[in-house]
């Protein structure tokens, strides 16, 4: 194929691994006359926290027919480049040693890169269409290393080095690219070819993993209706002892995961860990749609220079929680105990903390830049997660539609009517619009809803709306530092500190100290490293066997490192928390309502 560089031109070598730096080169063929600005993305999208990637950048500077330019830095992410006549070549080197699926890394073992992270924004080009020669390192060291990404290939081979193509920028920087000695896996979701790139070394079943995934992609390409926006799509998967996360693209998703949580070669059941990385693929995948293509609008109008504020993060990320699960037991994938699990244990992290009844979701969706992304010890007592409880308003959103509705609607008919309007047509969704559509879709009242689950800080009320379709709700004690539902019902007499709990080098440290609660009353403060309880040595294996030889109202003696300070405690202990919670099904449920759990469950209605 004729090479055909474009107008913008970008040429990405990995040029010093064990530096972790690559050198990069962008050439401009037509400058602005005026003076030519570039600059670097400040966030990436999909990751709503101001992120500053211009600070990895080691040098920067700019030549025309091979003579120097006068760059001159005009704010913290941007350059402007002097007037020049004809081309202009700007050379700069990135570090990279962010190993996450929103940065980049190299080393002697891989490179990855977020395009935000390399790739300039040539300011008053940005439509333009952009090429990118990437190339191997020429140490012979490296000769094995092949490359992954989504992006359209122009002379480069599969999986090789060489020339690819983006339509403007918005699409440059939306394929993250995977070079060296992975593994990889393909199949086929109704017809489209998708791989599973594996980077990082493990002994998972990646034909399972492979045979699950098909799956759950031909599940949520027939919620939203063929044909799929895509016609090709990379899973780009880094394997690590321990780790997760991921990032949604338009045509491709980042991964993270540990060694353990892929599937063993003949293990027949679903681990938990397994069940969490399908999960998380299933969540990425169906950002193909929501968030890639239905887009809230203040994040779709942003340069990525500064934040974006919308107050609709809960749609996006919470609906896609609420899908992600659901995707696996309606294709198939797990069983129905499996998924009241998964709802039980993502019900129970939302009731942990006052934080969900502190702060709305609209107000989380909003904050993010300044709460979500920056957790601190005391997140549970004041902040709503738009991930897992905006998951529990989507499943209470849904379950209303459906009894409003006389179960002749449900939020898979809002869903698709929102990627109708504005995925398929690109038009990004202004805020307010998903409540209109709710609405005029399927004919209910629902802005009582909203105004309490969402603009306020009710609850969803799951209990009345999970006993319509046979199911039950309960609320039990949960153990310190517990934060997944129970398998065995507690004893209702359990005493508690009321704390989050972490093992740090085989020390039991306060994570949260719960407001109110009996460490917090005593002066205990998350980070503190308990000692003894008692005069009794605290592990973590040991914490709960020795708070169990009391009861609530026992006042104990506790001894805490703060620092490098030995202090004090007299604690009156109090019951454990009921904020685990088990949703199973009520065997006493009547006809009508097992047949409306069967519609919700299958996504079907009347």
């Amino acid at each position: 194929m004729t090479r055909q560089l474009a107008q913008i031109h970008y040429e990405i070598i990995a040029a010093d691994p064990g530096g972790h730096v690559f050198d990069v080169h962008c050439t401009i063929a037509s400058p602005d006359p005026q003076g030519q600005c570039v600059s670097l993305p400040s966030w990436t999208p999909g990751s709503y926290l101001v992120r500053d990637f211009a600070g990895h950048v080691i040098e920067l500077a700019a030549s025309s027919a091979g003579e120097p330019v006068r760059v001159q830095k005009s704010d913290k992410s941007t350059w402007r480049i002097e007037s020049c006549d004809g081309p202009v070549d700007i050379h700069y080197r990135v570090y990279a040693n962010d190993l996450t699926v929103r940065g980049a890394h190299l080393d002697s073992t891989h490179g990855f890169f977020n395009g935000p992270c390399i790739f300039l924004r040539v300011h008053g080009q940005e439509e333009a269409r952009c090429t990118v020669q990437v190339e191997r390192n020429p140490n012979e060291r490296f000769a094995e290393w092949h490359l992954a990404t989504s992006m359209h290939r122009l002379d480069a081979a599969p999986h090789g080095f060489g020339l690819y193509q983006a339509a403007d920028y918005r699409e440059l920087i939306d394929h993250p690219f995977e070079m060296g000695t992975f593994q990889t896996q393909y199949f086929e979701a109704h017809g489209v070819p998708h791989q599973l790139v594996v980077t990082g070394r493990h002994r998972g079943d990646l034909v399972r993993v492979a045979r699950d995934l098909k799956l759950v992609c031909e599940y949520q390409m027939e919620l939203f209706g063929m044909p799929p926006p895509v016609d090709r799509y990379v899973f780009l998967l880094t394997v690590l002892g321990s780790g997760y996360g991921g990032l949604e693209h338009g045509w491709s998703s980042s991964l993270v995961a540990g060694r353990n949580d892929l599937p063993r070669f003949g293990a027949d059941k679903i681990s938990d860990e397994y069940c969490g990385f399908l999960g998380l693929a299933s969540h990425e995948y169906f950002h193909l749609w929501n968030v890639k293509r239905i887009r809230p609008a203040p994040v779709a109008e942003s340069d990525l220079a500064r934040e974006a504020y919308t107050r609709q993060l809960w749609i996006f990320e919470g609906i896609t929680s609420y899908y992600d699960d659901l995707s696996l037991y309606r294709s198939g994938v797990i069983d129905l105990d499996a998924y009241l699990t998964l709802v039980s244990n993502m019900a129970t992290r939302v009731w942990m903390g006052d934080g969900r009844l502190t702060q709305s979701l609209a107000d989380a969706s909003f904050d993010a830049w300044v709460k979500f992304y920056k957790r601190d010890d005391n997140a549970p007592n004041t902040q709503a997660s738009y991930y897992t409880k905006g998951a529990l308003a989507a499943l209470g959103l849904d379950l209303t539609i459906r009894q409003r509705s006389d179960a002749r609607y449900s939020l898979d008919d809002v869903v698709r009517a929102v990627w109708e309007q504005h995925g398929r047509t690109d038009i990004p969704l202004p805020e307010g619009r998903f409540e209109e559509i709710a609405a005029e879709v399927c004919g209910v009242e629902l802005s009582d809803y909203f105004d309490a689950v969402i603009r306020g800080v009710d609850d969803p009320p799951l209990a009345d709306l999970f006993a319509r379709v046979g199911l039950s709700f309960d609320l039990m004690a949960l153990r310190d530092g517990d934060t997944r539902s129970p398998k065995k019902t507690p004893a209702e007499n359990l005493a508690a500190l009321h704390v989050g709990t972490r093992n740090v080098n085989g020390r039991l440290c306060l994570s949260t100290v719960y407001t109110h609660g009996p460490a917090h009353r005593a002066g205990l403060a998350s980070r503190d490293e308990l000692v003894a309880i008692e005069g009794m040595r605290v592990t973590p294996a040991n914490y709960h066997k020795l708070l169990s030889c009391y009861r609530p109202g026992d006042v104990v003696a506790i001894e805490a490192f703060r620092r490098d300070e030995l202090h004090r405690f007299s604690v009156e202990l109090d019951p454990a928390p009921h904020s685990a919670v088990r949703v199973a099904l009520d065997g006493e449920a009547q006809a009508a309502s097992v047949e409306l759990r069967h519609l919700w469950l299958h996504g079907e209605t009347l």
